[in-house]
Order: C-alpha cells, then structure tokens, then sequence
C-alpha cells in the first residue's frame, strides 16, 4: 500500500491560517478522514483491498486495487463490480450525513461549525466531478449504460461543465462574500478536471490500440 502527501496541502493550510479560517480548515480535514473511513469499511466489506492513500489539500482519496480482468468477464458480473464501485463511493458522503445528525443531537461545543464542515465535505465530493465521489459514481453508472469510453467522454465532459458553472457562481458570490476559500477549493477543483482530462486521453488512445489491435486479430 502506497501512501503519498499533495505538497499543496502545506499551501492551503498557510492561506487558511493567515486568512484566520484554520479552525474550519482543521475541522474539514478531520471529518474528511472519517469521511475516507465510511469508504474504507464499505470498501473491505465488499472484498475490495486497499492500493493506495493519498493526502491532498481537501482531504483524502483511498484507492482500491481493481484489475482489467475484473471487467472482462460476463456483463452481468462486470456490472456487480460497478455497483460494488457506487456504494464504495456513497459511503464516504453518507457518513458525513450520519455525522450531521449525530452532532444535531449531541451538546458539544462548536457544533454548528463541525456541522458546517460535514456539510461542506458531503456537497464538494458529491459533485459530479472525477476523482471525487460524484464523479465516480456518474463514471460508473454511464459504464453500466454505455461502456467504459462512452463513460470516459460523459465524465470529462460534464466535470468541465461543472467547474464552468461554479465559476460563474463564484465570481458573483465572492462579490458579497469576500473569503478565500471559495477561491482555494474553485482552483483545486480545476486543477482535477484538467488532470482527470489529460488521464482520460492517455486512456482512451491506449483503449483505442487495443479496440484496433482486436479488430485486426
């Protein structure tokens, strides 16, 4: 098991803490463990074993070893593996949900604030957006309707939609509500979409060789 750091996360925490939000920036990478531990669980539950753990400025991102030849057996069982995929991907916002309402029910001091950042955690990974959550579970339901390219050209083309739009949005809102933060995550999130985008087109010319490679055979 590989375990790597995202350098940037030293940035971000240095912007945070002069921008006197390191209180919220602790609590987010707090719960975002526990957030990485609902996939942990589902992940081991379902069979799966651990590939790598990566620490990056938002967060974590676990990694579970998944190999082509997992795909390449019947459709039905190609699919079972997909669904396994969505629910590994759920865990991690549904925890920050159940984490929501067992705050809402405790008497701890700061509670409003870890609600905050339980909520905030919940939304961002569920944006349709790969790596994150949401951008796993699209590429996983477009794979089980259309296949593994038709998947690769909906994620990337509806990762960048999305980053447009909260672009839009987050140069309005910055108007009325001058923090950082909105800035730091809007960057990060563009930062994902023109890697994912790079990743994809190195996946799809080796899809492509091999589709051809099959033909001629």
């Amino acid at each position: 098991m590989n375990i790597k750091i995202d350098l940037k996360i030293f940035l971000f925490a240095f912007l945070f803490y002069i921008t006197k939000q390191i209180e919220i920036y602790a609590l987010v990478m707090l719960f975002a463990f526990v957030h990485e531990l609902g996939h942990l669980l589902f992940g081991l539950a379902l069979g799966f074993k651990i590939d790598s753990i990566k620490i990056n400025p938002l967060g974590f991102r676990l990694s579970f070893q998944s190999y082509v030849e997992d795909y390449n057996q019947k459709i039905k069982n190609g699919n079972l593996l997909c669904i396994k995929k969505i629910w590994i991907a759920l865990a991690g916002p549904l925890t920050n949900i159940i984490m929501i309402l067992l705050l809402g029910i405790s008497h701890l001091p700061n509670t409003t604030t870890m609600i905050y950042a339980n909520l905030l955690l919940a939304i961002f990974n569920l944006l349709p957006i790969y790596p994150l959550d949401g951008g796993g579970i699209l590429e996983q339901v477009i794979h089980i309707i259309k296949g593994k390219e038709a998947a690769y050209y909906v994620i990337s083309s509806v990762g960048r939609a999305t980053v447009i739009l909260l672009t839009i949005a987050t140069s309005i809102l910055i108007l009325y509500i001058h923090n950082i933060a909105f800035v730091l995550i809007l960057i990060y999130l563009w930062y994902l979409v023109i890697q994912n985008e790079k990743i994809i087109r190195i996946k799809q010319s080796i899809y492509k060789e091999v589709h051809q490679s099959e033909i001629l055979k």
